[in-house]
């Protein structure tokens, strides 16, 4: 299967175009007496999530390759399907692309799940094509609640069936979680938002917002950024002018980055926060300390990658692709942990092996994995609600580009 495959590094270099790619990393050629079933990733590994994206994707390899390692599943040799959904136009996620890329799996009748995406906007594009074909797709990182939310069903899965599951739990959670933790941790008074005007930030923001006027918090403005613009001295210089005790920002790193290095010109001794969308190798990358210092950021799910329950997982990492794992990459081996334990129940089924019965099989999952018991309500969402903070801080002892040193775990959000 020579022609399927491509490098990890070409990956790691963030190659303008990726390919379809029938196998990746440990993945060989089956047997004569195997049969092959696929599993599809969708993931922008161009632009400026490629980081965050690639630590997805290895993560869901390991689990794949672990699975082929000892035989395949239920005699199925597991090949995966990796689709870049980044353009270099968009210059992050693209959900034009990530909707093509999603037609092209469907037309592949071996591809039963898809792992992704990581971004929700690219979401937002694909649950109606999903739908449509009944191929259930589980993301490790999207966290817009829309998609999943039964009012929108007829927008989102007109078929009605879920089809986008989540190993991180919604906005609905993250960003109020947050709102929770400025006023009771941090005990923030007034706050200026600002978001990226994408759908998981403006989502996000909104979220956050509704919580924190609820809590008392005052809300001095809500801005939204153009991730394509240079300059954002104009919102910085009003927010300067207002003086708020803290900053919360809804988006991912295109505009992450450019907002935390302007404001630790322009604000520097504000408390600065935002959700999953800074607390990432991408943000840290690319705005680097000092910028990104003091920032607080949130995963939508449970911190997995200083505990023990996680360490072979994040040795095993280390040493095949030479880098620090972040939680998201847990979430993404748990996700196809998933559709793995999908596959074999519809093999022990007796079922045909196609994407319905992959699908129901998923619905009804209760998987041990890293994070406990994952198992999914009616519309997909798991029934997880962990929500953790992390701040930045810079700790010399390591590159400063290590996510797991240099972003701090300080404890699980105040629910709701």
């Amino acid at each position: 299967m020579k022609s399927f495959q491509l490098t990890r590094r070409a990956f790691n270099a963030g190659a303008a175009a990726v390919a379809t790619i029938a196998a990746v990393g440990g993945c060989t050629a089956a047997s004569a007496d195997q049969k092959v079933i696929k599993i599809g990733m969708t993931l922008p590994l161009t632009g400026a999530d490629a980081d965050d994206a690639t630590l997805i994707k290895n993560g869901a390899m390991m689990a794949i390759d672990e699975a082929n390692a000892a035989g395949g599943v239920a005699g199925y040799k597991i090949v995966p399907v990796i689709y870049d959904n980044g353009t270099a136009t968009a210059g992050q996620y693209d959900p034009a692309q990530a909707a093509t890329n999603t037609k092209k799996l469907i037309a592949d009748p071996l591809v039963v799940a898809n792992v992704g995406p990581e971004m929700s906007g690219s979401g937002k594009a694909m649950s109606p094509i999903l739908s449509a074909a009944d191929l259930a797709t589980i993301t490790p990182s999207s966290t817009n609640p829309d998609i999943t939310d039964p009012k929108m069903a007829g927008q989102f899965r007109p078929k009605q069936k879920a089809v986008y599951f989540r190993t991180v739990t919604t906005d609905a959670f993250q960003g109020p979680n947050m709102a929770n933790y400025f006023k009771e941790k941090l005990h923030v008074k007034t706050v200026y938002i600002l978001d990226d005007s994408g759908a998981y930030g403006v989502g996000l923001a909104n979220a956050f917002e509704a919580q924190a006027k609820k809590n008392g918090i005052k809300v001095l403005g809500h801005d939204q950024l153009d991730p394509k613009e240079a300059d954002y001295t104009t919102a910085l210089t009003k927010i300067k002018a207002l003086n708020p005790d803290a900053l919360y920002y809804g988006g991912v790193a295109q505009a992450g980055v450019k907002l935390a290095k302007q404001a630790a010109e322009t604000i520097p001794n504000m408390i600065k926060g935002g959700g999953d969308g800074v607390a990432g190798g991408s943000f840290l990358k690319g705005g680097g300390f000092p910028a990104v210092e003091k920032w607080y950021a949130t995963n939508a799910g449970p911190h997995l990658t200083e505990s023990p329950v996680a360490a072979k997982f994040v040795k095993g990492f280390q040493d095949k692709y030479h880098t620090t794992p972040d939680d998201y990459s847990i979430t993404a081996y748990d996700a196809t942990k998933v559709i793995l334990a999908a596959i074999a129940a519809v093999a022990k089924s007796g079922k045909e092996m196609n994407r319905s019965n992959v699908r129901d099989a998923i619905q009804s999952s209760h998987v041990q994995t890293l994070q406990g018991t994952v198992a999914f309500d009616q519309n997909g969402d798991i029934l997880d609600r962990t929500v953790s903070v992390f701040q930045y801080r810079h700790n010399d002892k390591y590159p400063a580009d290590d996510i797991t040193h240099q972003l701090k775990y300080l404890e699980a959000a105040p629910q709701s």
